[in-house]
């Protein structure tokens, strides 16, 4: 295992997602990435891209508290939760101080990788008022001034009843 996958194991394990390496039958939505019952599975020797485990983390991170750990196979999540995934996956990468282009890498997001890397680098560095995903995390309480996070797990059932 790298050192790579290491470092992003124990962030997410620190953080209380859960997490195990197993080899995997079949390839999920992303190779060598599967969630099974709110833990994600990494299967390292399938697994092309390192970075998409934040971002498939970031998917159990932003369930609601109740359903965390019934998630299982291809997830279904709406645009908005998607894109706070995106926000949720760029905060990682500068809390792990790792380049945020591992994330978001040229074997995905639609050839847009580079340009949403542009897109949260200025919200960061207060050259832009908002990126894509970023209001849901606050929307969520998990973060107030992006890309520092106040909760890496969403504590909030419905963000409307609050």
């Amino acid at each position: 295992m790298s050192e790579l996958i290491e470092k992003m194991t124990s962030f997410l394990s620190e953080r209380g997602i859960p997490n195990r390496f197993q080899t995997l039958e079949s390839d999920g939505f992303l190779p060598g990435l599967e969630i099974d019952n709110g833990t994600l599975l990494i299967d390292s020797e399938k697994l092309k891209w390192p970075g998409d485990i934040l971002h498939e983390a970031a998917h159990i991170a932003l369930n609601p508290p109740s359903q965390r750990a019934q998630l299982s196979g291809k997830l279904e999540v709406s645009p908005a939760d998607e894109m706070a995934a995106l926000a949720w996956s760029y905060a990682a990468a500068v809390a792990l101080e790792i380049d945020p282009h591992i994330v978001f890498h040229e074997g995905g997001y639609k050839n847009g990788g580079a340009q949403l890397v542009v897109q949260f680098t200025d919200v960061a560095a207060g050259r832009a008022p908002v990126a894509p995903g970023v209001p849901m995390l606050q929307w969520y309480r998990m973060c107030s001034q992006f890309p520092l996070m106040n909760s890496w797990l969403r504590q909030i059932e419905d963000p409307t009843a609050a």
